[in-house]
């Protein structure tokens, strides 16, 4: 799907990706992603709101002309990522008249990054609205959601909005309309978790706001049009609230099966105390399963082998991602096995302090796990179960 109407001359101008397998050379791509913009035919002007990634910038230019887009007045820079508005010098070029509304932020950010002339640029502030004559974009800054300069673009008597990052999945369609299923629900999860995750309160705030406006359709720049904007925006209220699940993630290293063992010990002793759990090769597994459990997550063991004298270099990555991601767990616990000696759990207790976990427990083994140390792990088990009583989980 290439071109097709949402709503009263609203129209879809959007690309898929397929063969996209990795987002920002960290992200996994289950299902590849869509580019989404948004073209707007007003009575007076048009406007197109969000572009597209630069490889498909030739793609998106012969897609606009093969459906008669002509006269571009406005170009609507809701956020200053390329993905978003790497197609801007390219537009600007094809519509010679066309200005690029945006805000302070966006403005700076295209001036450094894609090189558009200052005069092409008209900045714009929060709440200012632009008429097309028998419809007007009126502008929301939305800071945080997940970029500083990110904005909305509400289109009022059609009652839609376009969130770009916000409410988004990576996520190809044939259709542009979302269909509820478990595979879009997933992910639209993993966007969440590895995007926008870290701003949770700005999310809920934003949440909240789109929700009192009581839209009739959210328009985001990944993944499906919600013409039912209830469905994502419930997800979101899950997920960006306070209170976690009663459920123990555990990623681990481990390179002679000795931390394993002590992981799935653990895990089979919380499972067997009505607590599930999640476990995570973080050598082999794909971080986005890691960043979509965590969002739910009340405790999450970190488990290691030592290398040289400190943790394993992975579960150092993993608590560094961890941290960045800040997910509402509560509680934390580490364990590992070593061979020779050295700290195994100080650099990955000084990565996860920012998060403030309440530390149930520490337990480093030299080699494989004992007898004695399996009823360490058991007591563990005890002691995380007791913590998820304490606020209500069990």
């Amino acid at each position: 799907m290439k071109f097709q109407e949402i709503k009263n001359n609203i129209y879809y101008c959007g690309l898929n990706d397929c063969e996209r397998k990795i987002f920002d050379e960290l992200i996994p791509l289950e299902h590849g992603t869509s580019y989404n913009s948004y073209f707007v035919k007003g009575s007076e002007k048009n406007a197109i709101i969000d572009t597209m990634y630069p490889p498909k910038i030739d793609e998106y230019l012969k897609n606009l002309s093969d459906n008669n887009v002509d006269k571009v007045d406005y170009i609507v820079a809701n956020h200053g990522e390329q993905d978003h508005s790497g197609a801007i010098p390219a537009l600007l070029e094809k519509y010679p008249e066309a200005k690029v509304v945006t805000n302070p932020k966006v403005a700076a950010n295209i001036k450094s990054m894609l090189h558009v002339p200052v005069e092409r640029i008209i900045e714009i502030a929060d709440g200012q609205e632009i008429s097309l004559g028998d419809k007007t974009l009126k502008f929301i800054f939305a800071p945080g959601v997940h970029w500083p300069d990110t904005m909305f673009t509400y289109i009022k008597e059609d009652n839609v909005i376009c969130t770009c990052d916000f409410l988004g999945a990576h996520y190809v369609f044939s259709d542009v309309f979302a269909v509820k299923s478990d595979e879009l629900t997933n992910s639209a999860k993993r966007y969440y978790a590895e995007i926008m995750m870290p701003f949770r309160a700005m999310c809920r705030r934003y949440v909240d706001k789109i929700r009192s406006m009581n839209v009739d359709m959210i328009l985001p720049s990944h993944g499906p049009v919600h013409a039912n904007p209830d469905y994502i925006l419930s997800l979101y209220e899950k997920w960006t609230d306070e209170e976690p699940d009663n459920l123990v993630v555990l990623p681990y290293v481990s390179m002679y099966e000795s931390t394993k063992a002590m992981i799935d010990y653990l895990a089979e002793k919380l499972e067997q105390k009505g607590i599930p759990t999640f476990k995570f090769d973080i050598v082999s597994d794909d971080l986005g399963d890691y960043a979509m459990h965590i969002v739910d997550a009340a405790t999450i063991v970190l488990g290691t082998s030592m290398v040289l004298a400190g943790p394993h270099p992975a579960s150092v990555n993993a608590a560094y991602l961890t941290a960045l991601l800040r997910p509402k767990a509560k509680f934390a616990a580490l364990i590992g096995s070593y061979g020779w000696g050295g700290n195994l759990f100080g650099q990955i207790g000084e990565t996860l302090k920012p998060l403030n976990l309440d530390v149930v427990g520490t337990l480093q083994v030299k080699g494989k796990p004992t007898a004695l140390e399996f009823d360490k792990l058991e007591d563990l088990a005890e002691d995380i179960y007791h913590r998820h009583k304490s606020i209500g989980l069990l």
